[in-house]
C-alpha cells in the first residue's frame, strides 16, 4: 500500500502558501484487497535531507491511529514566512505494518503585513497625453489612456542569489519579466476575486533569472477586470473597481553569506509607453509591432498600503493546450473545437505598418461568414501592426476570448501558422467517462470544454460575449459534474469566499459573484448555491474549513427567505426570480420551485449544523414545516404537483418534498409527460440537472436513456447532431426551423445544461456515494445497463480524494460484466443488477464481505481492491 497525490490545502507543492495552519493530504493505491490503513506517521523539516535525522525535524507527530488521510491539521511549530518546509508521510497498513512513505513540499508566502515593503505603482495621468508623435496608424488606434502600463525598474546585485522570490499582483492583469524573460506561466494574473475584500499576489521562483551585476525587473499590465470592460453595463465599465491599473511587486533576494536585498516597486520605478496600445477583456488587444519602449518617465505612488493581500489559495489560469487550424476558407480558419483562449499568429514576410485583424466567433452564419451578433458590444477582435521583420509572433497576452473560428484580415498565412492556445483555471483533470456511443462520449467531451472554458478565475456563465459572469445558479447545478470532472476543491472554496463577501446585512446572497453590474438579492436557486456548494464541497472532498467559513452565511440566508415569508411559502423577496431559466415548451410556476429550494436550504443548513456541532433542531423542524407547507399548497391526492411540468415534478421528487404515498404517482406522472412529448425533455436549468438521474432513481432507467439518447429538438443529441464540441446555453441556441435564437442571449459554450455529466459518472458507469459517506468513504456503486440497448459498455475513472476509484459495466448476449476498483481507506456497496443471484461468477473473490439478494439483483459489501463480476441479466 502506497501514499501518493501528496496535497497540501488541496494543492500540490504550492508555492506561496498563505494558510497559517495549512492542512495535509494523501491518497492511497495498493494491489490488494483488504488494504487500509491503520496508522500514520509525519515529519517535517525544512530541509529535505533533514527528514532522516530525528534530531532535526520541526515535526513529528509519532505515530497515530487512524484512517484518514484527508485534510490532516499542522500541528507543528509555527510557520515562518516565505519559508520551504518539506514534510513525509508513512502509513501502516490494516496488521498495523509500515506500509509505504512518500513525500513532498510546500513553501509560505509572506504571512504577515509587515513583510511589505513595497508600494503600488502606475501611470501619472498628468503626463499624458504621451510623448510619442501619432503615425497614421496610430490615429485609428486607442487613445494613450487605454495603453497598458509598461514598468521597469534596473537593479545590481553583487552575487547571484542562491534563493529569489518574486511576490508581485495588480490592479488589473500583469506580466512579469526579469532580464527579458517571462516570469512564472500564469495568465491573466492576478485572476479575479472580490477585489474590495481581496487581491490575490502570486509567489514566483526566480532563482535561476537572475545573476550577478545589473538585472532588470519589468511589468506589463492592463486593465483585466480591475478597470476594464466586465459584464454588460453599456458605461465605460471601469470605474467598477479602479480608474487605472497599478503594479506590486516585492523581488526578495537571499545570498549564501546570509544577507539579504529586498527590491520592490516604489517611486524609483520608470513608466514607459509600449506596444500594446490598449488590452481588454472583452474587446481584445491592440499592439504595434514597430514601437519601441519609450523613454522613461516617473511613475506615480498609488499607495503605500497593500490593502487586502492573500496568497493565491488555487492553481492559476494557465495555457493548458494547443489547437493547430485544421480546415482554412475565405480567411476563416476553424480550429473543430469551441475554445477559449487566444490565437497564436506567426507573420512572415508583412510589410511595416501593415495592419493585421483576427476577429473571433463561435459559429459561421449560412454563408460561412463569422456569426457576431451574440457577441453583443464585446469586440473579441485583435489588432496587430506590423514591424517589417522577417518573421513576427503575434499573441495577444491580455485578453481571452470564446470561439472555434478565426477570421484573419491584412494578411494570408499558411494553417501551419496559425494556432489557438486554450486557457482556464489549471484545475487538475480527475475524470474520465468512455462508452460505446460515439454522441454520449461527444456529449462528455463538451462538458469538459464547457467545464474549461468557463472556468476562468471565476465560474462563469459564457466566455465569448459581454457578460462571462459568476452566476450562482449555473455554478451550484453544474457543480456535482465539475467535481466528476476535475479536482476543483481550492477553486469552489476561493470562489465560496467571494459568494459569502457578497452577501447583504439581511442575508441575502446576489446572483453573481464577484458583485459587478448586478447588485440585487438572490433569485431562488441562485442565492442558494450559497448553501449548496459549501456542502457539496463537504461532501466529496471532505472539506470542513469551507463549512465553518460559510456556515453562519448560509443560516442567514435560510433565515432572510423565512423572515419575509413566515407562512413558509416562497413568494416573496424572490429577487429578479429567475423560475427554470430557458425551460423549453413549458412553465415551472415560480412560488413551486422558489419553495423546493427553500426547503431544501434549510435542510442542508440542519445537516451542515449537525456536521460542525451547532444546534440543528431550528432548522430540521423549519424544513419539515416547509415541506408540509409545499404539499399543502402545491401537491394533490393523486400525486400531482402544481404546474405539472417535469420540473415541478423533478423538484418535489429529489428534495423529497412528498409523502411517500405520492412518490409512486408522481413518477407516473412525469414519465408520462416525457413520453408524451416522444421522449423529450422541457427542463431548463434547475430542472435539467435532476431529470436523469431521478428518473434512474424512481425506476426509470429506461426513460433517462431515452433522453439521453435522443437527437431530435430539444436534446443535448440535437446540438451535437448540429456539430455542437461544447454545451449551448439554450436548447434552441440554432434550431433547423428556427436559425440563431435572439442574439440577445445565445452563448454556444455554457455548461448549465451538460450538468447531466453527474449522472453519467454516477448511474451511468456506476460511480457514487452513499448518503452518509464522507468523500467518498462509502462508495455505492451502481451500474446501469442501458435497457434500451444503445450502449453495450460503458465505464469510469474518477480520481477522488481518498483515491482512484472506477466502475464500469459491458453487455455481451445475455451476460453482463461488471469490474470495479476501491482505493484503501473506502469500503463500496456495490448493486449488482442480475436476474440470478445464484449465478454471479467471481461473488466469492477476496473483499467481498457479503453479498444479499436485492430488488437491484444482488448487493455486494467490498472492501478495497479491484473486482471483476459476470452475471446473468
Amino acid at each position: 500500500m502506497t501514499p501518493y497525490g501528496l496535497q497540501t490545502e488541496q494543492r500540490t507543492e504550492p508555492l506561496g502558501l498563505g494558510e497559517t495552519s495549512p492542512r495535509l493530504s494523501w491518497r492511497l493505491r495498493a494491489d490488494r484487497h483488504g488494504a487500509a490503513q491503520s496508522a500514520y506517521r509525519i515529519v517535517a523539516a525544512e530541509r529535505a535531507d533533514d527528514l532522516d535525522d530525528p534530531a532535526r525535524l520541526i515535526w513529528d507527530s509519532g505515530r497515530r491511529t487512524s484512517d484518514e488521510t484527508l485534510l490532516i491539521d499542522w500541528d507543528g511549530p509555527a510557520l515562518r514566512s516565505a519559508t520551504r518546509y518539506h514534510w513525509r508521510v508513512e502509513v501502516f497498513d490494516e496488521t498495523g505494518s509500515p506500509a509505504g512513505t512518500a513525500q513532498t513540499w510546500f513553501e509560505t508566502g509572506l504571512l504577515h503585513r509587515e513583510d511589505w515593503t513595497a508600494a503600488w505603482i502606475g501611470r501619472d495621468p498628468r503626463r499624458l497625453p504621451l510623448v510619442d508623435p501619432p503615425t497614421d496608424d496610430d490615429l485609428t488606434s486607442p487613445g494613450p489612456t487605454e495603453a497598458a502600463l509598461h514598468l521597469r525598474h534596473a537593479f545590481a546585485v553583487a552575487d547571484r542569489p542562491i534563493r529569489a522570490r518574486l511576490y508581485v499582483t495588480a490592479r488589473g492583469v500583469y506580466e512579469a519579466q526579469l532580464n527579458g524573460e517571462r516570469v512564472g506561466d500564469h495568465e491573466l494574473a492576478p485572476g479575479w476575486t472580490e477585489y474590495h475584500h481581496r487581491i490575490q499576489y502570486q509567489t514566483h521562483d526566480v532563482t535561476g533569472q537572475l545573476h550577478a551585476g545589473e538585472n532588470t525587473i519589468a511589468a506589463t499590465v492592463a486593465d483585466g477586470w480591475w478597470s476594464g470592460y466586465v459584464g454588460f453595463d453599456p458605461r465605460r465599465p471601469a470605474r467598477h473597481y479602479g480608474d487605472a491599473p497599478g503594479l506590486l511587486a516585492q523581488l526578495v533576494l537571499d545570498f549564501a553569506d546570509g544577507s539579504r536585498q529586498v527590491v520592490a516597486t516604489g517611486g524609483d520605478w520608470t513608466e514607459h509607453d509600449g506596444p500594446i496600445r490598449s488590452a481588454d477583456l472583452l474587446m481584445g488587444q491592440f499592439t504595434d509591432g514597430r514601437r519601441e519602449l519609450s523613454a522613461p518617465r516617473p511613475v506615480a505612488v498609488l499607495d503605500t498600503e497593500p490593502g487586502p493581500l492573500v496568497a493565491e489559495p488555487d492553481e492559476p489560469i494557465r495555457v493548458t493546450a494547443e489547437v493547430p487550424a485544421i480546415t482554412f476558407e475565405n480567411g476563416v480558419f476553424d480550429f473543430g473545437q469551441n475554445l477559449v483562449g487566444r490565437v497564436r499568429l506567426t507573420i512572415r514576410d508583412a510589410e511595416a505598418g501593415q495592419r493585421i485583424t483576427l476577429r473571433h466567433a463561435e459559429v459561421l452564419n449560412p454563408d460561412g461568414s463569422l456569426y457576431l451578433d451574440n457577441l453583443r458590444r464585446a469586440a473579441a477582435t485583435d489588432t496587430y501592426i506590423c514591424a517589417g521583420l522577417p518573421i513576427e509572433v503575434f499573441e495577444p497576452r491580455f485578453t481571452f476570448h470564446g470561439f472555434r473560428y478565426a477570421e484573419v484580415d491584412g494578411h494570408r498565412p499558411h494553417p501551419d501558422d496559425v494556432t489557438a492556445r486554450v486557457l482556464h483555471s489549471d484545475t487538475p483533470w480527475t475524470g474520465r467517462f468512455e462508452s460505446s456511443d460515439p454522441t454520449v462520449n461527444r456529449l462528455h467531451a463538451n462538458i469538459g470544454w464547457g467545464q474549461r472554458g468557463n472556468f476562468i478565475a471565476v465560474p462563469t456563465d459564457c466566455p465569448q460575449r459581454d457578460e462571462r459572469l459568476g452566476w450562482l445558479a449555473d455554478a451550484q447545478v453544474f457543480a456535482p459534474t465539475a467535481t466528476r470532472n476535475a479536482d476543483v476543491s481550492a477553486f469552489l472554496a476561493r470562489w465560496m469566499r467571494d459568494v459569502v463577501d457578497g452577501q447583504d446585512d439581511d442575508g441575502a446572497f446576489r446572483d453573481i459573484a464577484p458583485i459587478i453590474v448586478l447588485d440585487r438579492e438572490g433569485a431562488p436557486a441562485w442565492g442558494d448555491a450559497g448553501v449548496i456548494i459549501p456542502w457539496l464541497l463537504w461532501r466529496t472532498y471532505g472539506d470542513r474549513r469551507v463549512l465553518e467559513r460559510s456556515f453562519d452565511a448560509m443560516a442567514a440566508w435560510v433565515e432572510h427567505i423565512h423572515r419575509h415569508n413566515p407562512d413558509l411559502l416562497w413568494e416573496h423577496r424572490t429577487g429578479n426570480s429567475y423560475g427554470d431559466w430557458l425551460q423549453i415548451d413549458a412553465e415551472t410556476p415560480r412560488d413551486v420551485l422558489a419553495t423546493a429550494y427553500f426547503a431544501h436550504s434549510a435542510r442542508i443548513v440542519a445537516d451542515a449544523a449537525d456536521v460542525l456541532g451547532r444546534p440543528s433542531t431550528r432548522y430540521r423542524q423549519l424544513h419539515t414545516a416547509i415541506r408540509d407547507a409545499f404539499i399543502d399548497a402545491f401537491v394533490g391526492d393523486d400525486g400531482s404537483v402544481k404546474g405539472g411540468t417535469q420540473t415541478a415534478y423533478l423538484l418535489a421528487l429529489a428534495f423529497r418534498l412528498l409523502p411517500p404515498d405520492l412518490v409512486p404517482p408522481a413518477v407516473d406522472r412525469l414519465a408520462a409527460d416525457i413520453e408524451s412529448r416522444g421522449n423529450r425533455l422541457t427542463t431548463g436549468f434547475v430542472g435539467v440537472s435532476l431529470l436523469c438521474p431521478v428518473l434512474a432513481e424512481h425506476g426509470r432507467a429506461d426513460l433517462a436513456y431515452a433522453l439521453l439518447h435522443q437527437d431530435e429538438y430539444p436534446s443535448w443529441g440535437y446540438s451535437i447532431r448540429h456539430g455542437a464540441t461544447t454545451v449551448w446555453e439554450r436548447w434552441d441556441g440554432w434550431t433547423e426551423h428556427g436559425g440563431f435564437q435572439s442574439a440577445a442571449m445565445n452563448s454556444f459554450n455554457h455548461y448549465s445544461l451538460g450538468s447531466v455529466g453527474d449522472w453519467l459518472y454516477g448511474r451511468v458507469a456506476g460511480i457514487d456515494q452513499t448518503p452518509t459517506s464522507v468523500a467518498y468513504s462509502e462508495l455505492l456503486l451502481r451500474p446501469t445497463p442501458d435497457p434500451t440497448g444503445r450502449l453495450t459498455w460503458a465505464r469510469a475513472a474518477q480520481e477522488t480524494a481518498r483515491g482512484l476509484v472506477e466502475c464500469g459495466w459491458r453487455r455481451e448476449d445475455d451476460r453482463l460484466t461488471v469490474t470495479a476498483t476501491i482505493p484503501p481507506g473506502s469500503t463500496a456497496v456495490l448493486l449488482l443488477p442480475t436476474s440470478d443471484p445464484g449465478g454471479v461468477h467471481a461473488a466469492g473473490t477476496p473483499g467481498v464481505q457479503r453479498a444479499e439478494p436485492s430488488s437491484a439483483g444482488l448487493t455486494l459489501r467490498l472492501t478495497s481492491g479491484r473486482y471483476t463480476f459476470t452475471t446473468p441479466l
